[in-house]
């Protein structure tokens, strides 16, 4: 746990740049593109379990725990709320890149929500638990390599197209990926007057079946926070996958029905 902690801490801070080396356009292009595909699973459905710690300063700590199902190839999901009891039984559906529709059990209804709207309250938006599309969204302003802590790394600036200004969460993002597998490891996220508006930071990672699976990420919120014993502190999320399988599920899974069943 100290040495998560540790490393959590490291990726936060900025990259520590010992040797920095500009990268060709063309080059950090094609890099983009591996970054995109490290963050899907498209030749088979995925399955984990995930607990989410939302911590807010000064008010304690607050558990969510769902079981997500995806099928990347097609951008279909399903999520079941599994805990706390009271949130027992709600849940996502999403049948494309843009429609996600959320369920509530209490009075059985579905409402329309988007990738950007907030995952249960959290410091996470639905879009991050999905395969990113940087490639496809923004053009590159600035790609170099660098270290991040001990890390090799990657460092691409992204700045989005205006074709996909109403498709993504943030307009400016610098990402970070170590630079022999392309996982990513840090992202910052910034308004369109250059504000730091979040920090993600994916430390480890778990093998399975041959992929590479986010084991422990953190996205700190630095629009919330609060000033304590004179230091401010950021509202943050911890997210913890685990059970991962990459088996082959029913097409009823990816469905209204699904959510409505499992929650009876």
């Amino acid at each position: 746990m100290k040495k998560i902690i540790f490393a959590v801490a490291v990726l936060f801070a900025c990259s520590s740049v010992f040797f920095a080396q500009k990268i060709p356009l063309e080059e950090a292009q094609e890099i983009l593109k591996k970054i995109d595909a490290s963050t899907g699973y498209y030749g088979s459905d995925f399955t984990g379990e995930y607990v989410l710690v939302q911590e807010k300063p000064g008010q304690g700590n607050r558990i969510t725990s769902a079981i997500m199902h995806r099928r990347d190839a097609k951008s279909m999901c399903a999520i079941r709320i599994t805990g706390p009891d009271a949130d027992k039984g709600k849940g996502y559906v999403q049948f494309d890149a843009k429609s996600i529709w959320f369920y509530d059990p209490s009075n059985r209804q579905f409402t329309f929500t988007a990738p950007k709207d907030k995952f249960q309250d959290t410091n996470v938006n639905n879009g991050d638990l999905r395969p990113q599309n940087y490639s496809v969204n923004y053009s590159i302003t600035d790609a170099e390599y660098v270290t991040l802590g001990k890390l090799e790394c990657v460092c691409i600036s992204l700045n989005v197209l205006k074709k996909a200004a109403n498709d993504v969460d943030y307009p400016i993002l610098k990402v970070w990926a170590t630079k022999d597998d392309f996982l990513t490891r840090k992202r910052e996220d910034y308004s369109l007057s250059g504000q730091l508006l979040r920090v993600t930071a994916i430390p480890s990672y778990q093998k399975v079946e041959g992929r590479s699976v986010p084991l422990k990420m953190v996205i700190q919120d630095r629009l919330r926070g609060q000033k304590i014993n004179g230091k401010i502190k950021y509202e943050s999320t911890q997210i913890t996958v685990s059970n991962v399988s990459f088996q082959k599920l029913g097409d009823v899974v990816y469905s209204k029905q699904y959510l409505e069943n499992m929650s009876l």
